[in-house]
């Protein structure tokens, strides 16, 4: 959910620092219920392999190995990586790792090894797209698919409409920039995957719903992501210098309880359009 995400020479440190910001599993546990759901609808069968790249602490990875996959978790955050072989350990689950990596470059990792790969709002947000097309379908084998779930530009549901309202707050990107939005339009997804050998009629689209669900009111969801969420601390503490973190707290604030579909004030369920792309190899 950033759109400040460098991809200068130090653009893969500047990438896993964002993300080390914080603590993502707070946020993380809001999404538990739509990671499971989502995994559900794929067809996972026990014995698969699978892997999960940009991981967080295993909210789809999880999932995926209480189905009987055998399921390899990668992610920048050294923190969530810790924190999702904490989630495993406490599971007793023993078909399933969590190791830190790059998914510009997945090191160590041998061509043709998965039968499915699964980035939820995970690979996007790496630097050098073309080189996280080239990365997934090199580690996918012939026959096997490419799962992404990505957040799309100028939709008017939760995450996009952070990701505005942050931005008018935020210093301009620098130069060379590529959002990690437009991994949520269908023409850049068809070149990026083409670039890497997949022809267009090998790829699918289809906008699906996730859901962010809390046992707290909306403001205390927006308090979360300013306390614990790099991209939402990076806008506030850009807006305090300019004297503006309150009016970023009321339009959050306004938003998130404007999306609010739980019935309850004190209790939060709110939606997010998302693009599920589906890559056959």
């Amino acid at each position: 959910m950033n759109e400040t995400t460098p991809v200068q020479s130090t653009a893969v440190n500047a990438n896993k620092a964002l993300w080390e910001k914080g603590d993502f599993t707070r946020i993380a546990e809001t999404m538990r219920d739509s990671g499971a759901a989502l995994i559900d609808k794929l067809g996972i069968t026990p014995g698969m392999d699978v892997l999960d790249l940009g991981c967080g602490d295993g909210t789809t990875a999880l999932p995926a190995a209480r189905l009987g996959a055998n399921v390899t978790g990668v992610d920048i955050a050294s923190n969530l990586v810790k924190a999702g072989n904490k989630r495993i350990k406490e599971e007793g689950l023993t078909n399933i790792t969590i190791r830190e990596g790059d998914a510009t470059n997945l090191e160590g990792i041998p061509d043709e090894s998965f039968d499915l790969v699964v980035s939820i709002f995970g690979a996007m947000f790496a630097p050098k797209p073309f080189d996280v097309a080239k990365e997934m379908v090199r580690v996918t084998r012939t026959g096997g698919r490419i799962v992404m779930g990505n957040w799309i530009p100028g939709d008017p549901t939760l995450v996009a409409q952070i990701l505005k309202i942050s931005s008018a707050y935020t210093p301009p990107p620098p130069e060379g920039f590529i959002s990690p939005m437009l991994w949520g339009v269908e023409g850049n997804i068809t070149e990026r995957f083409g670039s890497a050998g997949i022809p267009p009629e090998n790829i699918s689209f289809e906008k699906d719903t996730y859901t962010f669900i809390a046992l707290f009111s909306p403001v205390e969801l927006v308090e979360k992501f300013k306390t614990f969420y790099g991209p939402t601390m990076n806008a506030f503490e850009a807006a305090e210098k300019n004297g503006k973190a309150a009016e970023l707290q009321r339009e959050l604030e306004e938003l998130f309880i404007r999306e609010n579909k739980s019935g309850d004030p004190g209790k939060t369920s709110i939606p997010a359009t998302f693009m599920r792309v589906t890559v056959k190899k």
